[in-house]
């Protein structure tokens, strides 16, 4: 039985769970800024129009928005989250990234939605986003980016919360922040129940052999002219979903900086076997149809990795979809890991 399948089964129980788990707060649920209206329950994408507001806490500000929105334009991070909610998106940006860990359905409610925006935030268009005539628009940048958007421009057409990425990891909290704006949460906690159970069941799956094992990752955003790679600590893109299922990534940052770089950094390729030479076992990311990025590739080409206690072991393991950022992304990467992991078993 497949994951997906058995978390299908065991979604029922989950569901009761994942109301309480990480964006199930107060602060998630209505932002605590008092809310009116549905909001607190999600509100009900789709149903009759009403003129009911409430106040929603977002990157730029408390914001007055709908109850129950029924235009919605998404771009960033918002885009995959909001396609696998339901909500009634009438426009939406560019997100090729995450295509392919899109199902069927997903990509083809994706292609199928007006485009207002490109890849990047500098890309917006203005005219084509009045255009689709939205009640809400949901922003998925960084913080940082937000400066690339003419904010007064958009607010003259709708309502706009920014909910924007930080770390990796909090794409957890954050997505349930945007469906919750989007008036979408229903459909958004089955899914999150389905990856939740699946996760405990590898788990259990694995708890003999994973959480007695110091795990290093390799990322995919070294820079091969300037002679470096990255190493990914817990929290990171390449190891939050594997930390849900009992791994444990060693160390922690030098120096940290904002966003990602808190939970990574860029070592020298010198500087490789001070880095990792500890590590019992080592992940490391590869492209969704398994080929090894070339930042990766680079350093796996090195004699230096060759003599990693790990690597010397065996003990190296490669993950697809580590750019999950939605809970039916990270399904996905529930079982590359279970595929990648499965040898530990017979240890």
């Amino acid at each position: 039985m497949s994951i997906r399948r058995s978390a299908v089964l065991a979604g029922a129980v989950a569901l009761a769970l994942s109301l309480t788990a990480c964006g199930g707060s107060s602060d998630a649920d209505g932002n605590d800024t008092g809310n009116t209206g549905n909001g607190a329950d999600g509100g009900s994408a789709g149903g009759a129009e009403s003129n009911e507001t409430r106040v929603f806490g977002a990157d730029n500000g408390d914001i007055t928005i709908p109850a129950d929105p029924q235009r919605v334009v998404a771009t960033g991070y918002a885009v995959p989250v909001l396609i696998e909610a339901g909500a009634p998106l009438v426009g939406i940006s560019s997100w090729q990234r995450g295509e392919p860990m899109m199902n069927e359905e997903d990509l083809a409610t994706y292609e199928g939605i007006t485009r207002v925006a490109g890849e990047l935030a500098a890309e917006t268009n203005y005219e084509a986003i009045a255009g689709v005539e939205p009640d809400l628009i949901v922003i998925g940048v960084p913080a940082p980016v937000l400066g690339d958007l003419d904010l007064d421009r958009l607010e003259s057409i709708a309502p706009v919360v920014a909910i924007g990425p930080t770390i990796p990891s909090a794409w957890r909290e954050l997505s349930r922040l945007q469906a919750d704006a989007a008036g979408a949460l229903e459909r958004f906690d089955e899914v999150q129940a389905e990856y939740e159970a699946a996760a405990a069941e590898l788990a259990e799956k694995y708890a003999d052999v994973l959480p007695d094992l110091d795990f290093g990752h390799i990322g995919a955003y070294g820079e091969v002219a300037g002679g470096t790679f990255q190493r990914e600590f817990g929290g990171s893109w390449g190891t939050n979903v594997a930390e849900d299922i009992g791994a444990n990534y060693y160390g922690e940052v030098k120096e940290p900086g904002p966003g990602s770089r808190a939970v990574s950094e860029y070592p020298s390729i010198e500087e490789l076997p001070d880095a990792l030479g500890d590590a019992e076992a080592i992940t490391y990311t590869v492209n969704a149809d398994g080929s090894v990025p070339e930042p990766v590739q680079y350093v796996m080409d090195s004699e230096l990795w060759q003599n990693l206690p790990a690597v010397k072991a065996g003990m190296t393991f490669p993950v697809r979809y580590t750019e999950a950022a939605t809970y039916r992304q990270a399904v996905l990467a529930l079982e590359a890991l279970d595929e990648s992991f499965a040898p530990l078993l017979d240890r």
